[in-house]
């Protein structure tokens, strides 16, 4: 079991985050980062930039990671026993890119309501400070931000969504070794920098886990059940994959995929490359 502590909890409830948190060992966080790297050789094009959601469907890897017991015990703490799926993300910096996410609240464009819901970001290469790891702004989650949609060069979120004068003297970084994950509150406000490194930065975000009773209020998500039942039937339900990038999965990831960016560009002018 690996149910979070009432330290962890605590944390959690006052900051809006917990980290870190064990999970893989490190062999199992390359093998998921083989596997990512094999559908990309295979595939080229397939999971890069709008391409990056829902991986797990395509990927076996992958797919074990979102159902984890130790992920979703942690999980099953702050949102209780019935836990559903909502899409997957690759946060992938490559070396010499200026690829940067900048401070955002999930809550504030995901649509899913009410926030009994929690992200889970997976480190599969080590993240620190060095390669651009996640940076978390203590407290933040009380309430929902002003955020504006820059669209700007290097950033990685879908319409640039930022908000602005964060405090930097109180913001945190959540460094993370390869196969330690952290978990975020909906609306805590986060970001992260560039890779400075001469390797990959890979994080895999389960975003989101959400409990049964969350409806997704701006397009149409389907889930899969992670653990316990879901006695409210909001959202479809769709199998986990049993095989690498088989015809069948990669149809069904296009199609949640489309959903995805249905829900991130809703009432969008304008389309970004995410």
């Amino acid at each position: 079991m690996a149910y979070l502590s009432s330290n962890q909890l605590k944390q959690y409830e006052n900051h809006g985050y917990v980290s870190p948190i064990e999970v893989l060992s490190r062999n199992e966080a390359l093998e998921a980062r083989n596997e990512i790297e094999l559908i990309e050789k295979k595939l080229p094009n397939e999971i890069d930039k709008s391409g990056r959601y829902n991986v797990h469907l395509i990927s076996p890897k992958l797919d074990s990671i979102v159902h984890n017991s130790k992920i979703l015990d942690a999980v099953e703490s702050i949102i209780g026993k019935n836990i559903l799926v909502c899409s997957t993300t690759l946060f992938i910096k490559n070396p010499k890119e200026q690829g940067f996410v900048s401070y955002h609240q999930d809550a504030k464009y995901i649509g899913l309501e009410p926030h009994n819901w929690v992200t889970a970001w997976v480190a599969l290469t080590d993240s620190n400070e060095n390669n651009g790891c996640m940076k978390m702004w203590p407290k933040s989650h009380l309430n929902i931000k002003d955020h504006n949609e820059k669209f700007n060069e290097g950033n990685l979120l879908t319409r640039g969504q930022t908000v602005e004068n964060v405090p930097e003297n109180e913001v945190k970084s959540v460094e993370l070794k390869a196969g330690q994950m952290s978990l975020h509150h909906p609306r805590v406000v986060h970001g992260s920098g560039i890779n400075k490194s001469n390797d990959r930065r890979i994080g895999f975000v389960i975003q989101s886990y959400i409990g049964t009773n969350v409806k997704q209020t701006l397009g149409k998500n389907s889930v899969q059940i992670a653990r316990g039942e879901d006695k409210y039937h909001y959202h479809e339900i769709i199998n986990r994959t049993n095989s690498l990038m088989n015809e069948e999965s990669i149809l069904l990831r296009k199609k949640e995929n489309d959903y995805l960016q249905e829900i991130f560009y809703r009432n969008s002018k304008k389309k970004g490359i995410y």
